[in-house]
């Protein structure tokens, strides 16, 4: 790890490549910042494999056909295809507002890069004789997209929706799903597939436990005409079926065989612990029965509530990310959502909570320890590689080893919290130090390279911050000339 490594390195060959992606959100509404906590985990982790020199390649986007997403347009008096453009256009905006680095967004209405990969994918589980024709009756949740049975209930509604789900009779394809429960359990037992946090990966195993039933994988045209036709039938696919394929279809199965190569399988895929049985069995069986490699990790977090409470249009705290951005910045809302919670875990979103890490971490933390060194070196020289104590070093050295070990855990929460501590380090280094009173040179340096330091650290989580302190740390002739920094985050 070197910490005047400033930018990313350009790509090579040799490159090791590193493949994320997240699950992309129903095109129904406007984003929320439930939204934002998933996109902005996965940036983190993508910048910091572009800190490692990786190769990386980052994949969002948005999941726009299905029942529920038609319902919404229809109710909106707008055509599906209108409806899901201006939604769609809102997420890609994460990108400016959330300071995304996404590599690349994909649609699942893009009929040129979209289709052709859900349309291999669906022929391959036809080949291998897993999709086959059978009517059903069943309970329907539109808010889940899903089958679902009478033991999946509580008083009769949906757990997750609190809605009756309908009782819906439609011939339907089915994809074979039991076929694969064995394969499924074996490849998340042996590691072959990492599931985290530990408790998901159990919840996964207890759901294969209880056995797997097919699943239908198409829906009637007739009651759910906004999806992709499956040809030769009066059927189109199951949002699912359609939806998990955009991991594939945007870096070129089904029509650029080389770029798809290059990239697959994913590194880490990141999804909402409510939707995660649908990657840790669907997806899985899916990749299986086409005979595609697996990802290599999935990662679950958790939900966000609002004021501790669920959110909700009706008790009308649903909280849009650009509002937040507004009040306090695009960093300070990272770091409150990096630091805050628990990253595989459920954490509650409020403005009194934000105004309080703002004030407390980043005015008092890292704005201040980064305003106390550059305005006590403004005007001096400094070689660019800085001599360092043996004190500093270990304890620069100890930071840089918590931080890795909790990335490989993607616990970003503790990542942030090992490279804070390495600032209360060093304000209690300057207190005890008094480097203003002697002006000691070895000392000041010290504080130098340990403010590089925590620019690279921070870079991942907040890239505006770490570009503003790293531009009154520059390098001319070879020489390292700081000079004073503004307030980065003004007391509230």
């Amino acid at each position: 790890m070197n910490p005047k490594n400033k930018k990313p390195a350009k790509k090579t060959a040799g490159k090791k490549k590193f493949f994320i992606t997240t699950a992309i959100p129903y095109a129904n509404a406007a984003p929320h910042i439930g939204h934002a906590l998933e996109v902005i985990q996965a940036d983190v982790i993508a910048r910091r494999a572009r800190q490692e020199g990786k190769k990386v390649f980052f994949l969002t986007g948005t999941d726009e056909h299905g029942d529920k997403v038609s319902r919404m347009a229809m109710q909106s008096g707008v055509a599906a295809k209108v409806f899901v453009n201006e939604i769609s256009k809102k997420f890609k905006e994460f990108k400016k507002t959330l300071g995304i680095s996404y590599d690349d967004f994909i649609r699942t209405t893009d009929k040129k890069k979209h289709w052709p990969g859900a349309y291999k994918l669906f022929s391959e589980l036809q080949k291998k004789g897993d999709i086959y024709e059978k009517e059903y009756e069943g309970l329907y949740c539109v808010g889940c997209e899903k089958f679902i049975t009478e033991k999946d209930l509580e008083d009769g509604e949906c757990p997750l929706h609190k809605k009756t789900p309908e009782k819906v009779s439609e011939k339907n394809l089915f994809f074979r799903l039991s076929r694969y429960e064995s394969k499924i359990r074996s490849a998340i037992n042996s590691g072959k597939v990492k599931i985290l946090p530990e408790e998901r990966k159990n919840e996964v195993l207890a759901f294969l436990d209880e056995g797997l039933e097919d699943v239908s994988f198409t829906r009637s045209r007739k009651n759910v005409p906004w999806g992709i036709p499956v040809k030769g039938t009066d059927q189109v696919m199951y949002v699912w079926c359609d939806g998990l394929a955009n991991y594939i279809s945007a870096i070129g199965y089904g029509r650029d065989k080389k770029m798809f190569e290059k990239w697959w399988p994913a590194d880490v895929q990141l999804v909402g612990k409510d939707i995660f049985r649908f990657h840790g069995v669907y997806w899985l069986a899916m990749l299986m029965s086409a005979g595609l490699p697996l990802p290599k990790k999935l990662f679950i977090h958790g939900f966000i509530t609002v004021n501790g409470q669920k959110m909700s249009k009706t008790i009308g705290n649903v909280i849009k990310p650009d509002e937040a951005v507004s009040k306090y910045g695009r960093d300070p809302l990272r770091y409150y959502f990096l630091r805050e919670i628990p990253s595989d875990g459920d954490g509650d979103f409020s403005f009194e909570k934000l105004a309080t890490r703002y004030n407390d971490d980043l005015a008092k933390g890292l704005g201040n320890f980064a305003s106390r060194i550059l305005n006590m070196v403004d005007g001096m020289v400094f070689p660019d590689k800085l001599t360092v104590s043996k004190e500093v070093r270990e304890e620069i050295k100890r930071a840089r080893a918590r931080v890795q070990k909790h990335f490989d855990e993607f616990r970003l929460n503790d990542a942030l919290a090992a490279i804070f501590d390495l600032i209360k380090f060093g304000d209690t280094y300057i207190n005890r130090t008094k480097p203003w009173e002697n002006k000691n040179t070895k000392t000041i340096s010290d504080l130098v390279a340990m403010l590089r330091d925590v620019v690279f650290l921070i870079e991942p989580f907040m890239p505006e911050t770490s570009k503003k302190i790293l531009s009154s740390l520059p390098v001319k002739n070879g020489k390292l000339r700081p000079k004073k920094i503004k307030p980065l985050f003004p007391r509230i």
